[in-house]
């Protein structure tokens, strides 16, 4: 069951996790609150039954505007974007409609497939704006090199049709039609050996190139799971304790 309110909803369909970006109202622009929503998403679905996950938004208008530009607060795409400080080993499948923007196209990038709709747009308009957080920095190694830099340097848009031709799309569909077909695809995928796709998953990773930003958070993943783990309590209450640990490997 999932709840209206929610700024990031999760449903899970016979072994499909349907993860939807859920503030219509505000093109499913991306805040502090939608970030923290996603990072418990990834981690729901590593802990579940779901075999595939597939990232959406709310509507048809936009998959996602990027970041909520009423946001003070500065993002950081590495927290919130799967497989970068949260591993998911799982296929991703991202149902795109309308605008996807800045940030949402890097969570896109990071995606194993995209189905979009007709009325996709893709853009990538920092350069015009300012600022970027450098996680669209391993474009390049997904689709064509000078694709990804008129993305990033002109900051304009593409059509669903011109992202299918180079790489960045694997359907396009009639508007409405793209988390229909993304879940045909995921409930074929849901039964295939779980081990296999995950591992194919990992080797594929391998082989991608990855941005500064990208690499920079491989860090951050691994000492936050040591701070998260209970050796770390352990040994900050026997420092208060004065005693000697007993670590569990845990």
């Amino acid at each position: 069951m999932t709840a209206s309110n929610e700024v990031v909803t999760y449903e899970s369909r016979q072994g499909v996790a349907i993860i939807t970006i859920n503030r219509p109202d505000r093109m499913n622009a991306i805040n502090t609150e939608v970030e923290n929503a996603l990072a418990a998403a990834w981690r729901r679905l590593n802990a579940s039954d779901d075999r595939v996950g597939i990232l959406t938004g709310a509507g048809d208008k936009a998959f996602s505007a990027g970041r909520d530009r009423e946001s003070t607060a500065p993002p950081d795409y590495r927290r919130f974007t799967p497989g970068v400080v949260i591993p998911v080993d799982k296929p991703l499948i991202a149902a795109v409609a309308g605008w996807c923007m800045g940030g949402a196209l890097v969570l896109v990038q990071m995606c194993d497939l995209c189905v979009a709709a007709e009325n996709a747009k893709f853009v990538y308009p920092e350069a015009k704006m300012g600022f970027a957080g450098g996680m669209i920095g391993s474009l390049p190694g997904r689709i064509p090199h000078k694709v990804a830099m008129e993305l990033m340097l002109l900051g304009e848009e593409i059509s669903a049709e011109r992202a299918y031709q180079v790489g960045f799309v694997n359907r396009v569909v009639p508007v409405g039609q793209q988390l229909i077909e993304a879940e045909n695809i995921a409930r074929r995928m849901a039964g295939n050996a779980p081990l296999v796709m995950a591992m194919l998953k990992r080797f594929a990773s391998e082989v991608l190139p990855k941005g500064p930003v990208e690499t920079g958070a491989f860090g951050i993943r691994e000492t936050e799971n040591v701070f998260a783990s209970a050796d770390y309590a352990e040994g900050i209450a026997s420092l208060a304790e004065k005693r000697k640990p007993h670590f569990t490997g845990k």
